[in-house]
């Protein structure tokens, strides 16, 4: 993996129900990358997922033309958010440019859920369902649900239909040699590890992610990775050191 890197912040809404969340990917832009693209304006409040849908859709856009016009570019596409939102425009994205690639989807939820199964009305919890076209979002052609790979999902609503699952441990012998774009939400990690959004209990360890990214990165082509639901606390001090945490989990992915 040679190709230089290109940091972009969506500090825009996505589907961003607190202030942590844009925060949280400016915040890591930066420290990966000082000359990090910041796209957008932060905004946030509680809507549901028909609303979010219709007021985040330039947003959701600009997510999937930022990665295409790095991977068109011939670069290394870090996409920072505040929820996994994006990816009902990024995951197709990366697939046009890269027919082959699998997704590694790497969160503690399914996001799986439909506009028929959503206990909650958050469009962050539907838009792998989105992508993968069990319900039309209205973002063009959806992905084979069959390149997706998923670890670390722990909370699954009736109703929702997850990609197929692997432990962590599993994770490399099924992509090895293959190109590879991840997802990597950071409520997979333990809460204790890091504060989330939506916590569940049984997550990553701290090192246990950062040797699963680093052998991917070791072992697969990666072509790029999305980051999303770090939020970042208010204060100065304390945001800093969970932003330097966050990144050095990262790291383990980058060329």
């Amino acid at each position: 993996m040679d190709r230089p890197l290109s940091v972009t912040a969506m500090r825009c809404r996505t589907s961003d129900r607190t202030p942590g969340g844009a925060l949280g990917a400016e915040s890591l832009a930066l420290t990966l990358d000082q000359h990090a693209r910041l796209v957008g304006t932060p905004e946030h409040r509680i809507a549901n997922w028909d609303a979010d849908l219709r007021d985040s859709r330039g947003c959701l856009l600009e997510a999937g033309g930022q990665v295409s016009d790095m991977l068109e570019a011939g670069r290394f596409p870090v996409l920072t958010a505040s929820d996994c939102s994006i990816c009902m425009t990024t995951l197709p994205t990366v697939l046009r440019h890269a027919p082959d690639a699998r997704v590694l989807w790497l969160d503690a939820h399914g996001d799986s859920n439909t506009p028929e199964t959503t206990p909650s009305g958050f469009l962050g919890g539907m838009c792998l369902a989105a992508a993968c076209g069990h319900w039309d979002a209205g973002f063009g052609p959806p992905i084979d649900p069959d390149r997706v790979l998923c670890c670390g999902v722990r909370q699954i609503d009736p109703g929702e239909r997850v990609p197929r699952q692997v432990r962590a441990s599993e994770v490399v012998g099924e992509l090895r040699g293959q190109q590879v774009y991840v997802h990597l939400d950071l409520d997979v990690l333990d809460p204790s590890v890091l504060p989330s959004q939506f916590p569940e209990p049984r997550g990553m360890s701290e090192a246990g992610l950062r040797t699963l990214l680093a052998d991917v990165a070791r072992e697969c082509d990666v072509v790029g990775v999305e980051v999303t639901a770090f939020e970042a606390p208010a204060d100065h001090a304390e945001r800093a050191r969970r932003t330097d945490q966050v990144a050095s989990i990262v790291r383990a992915l980058l060329p």
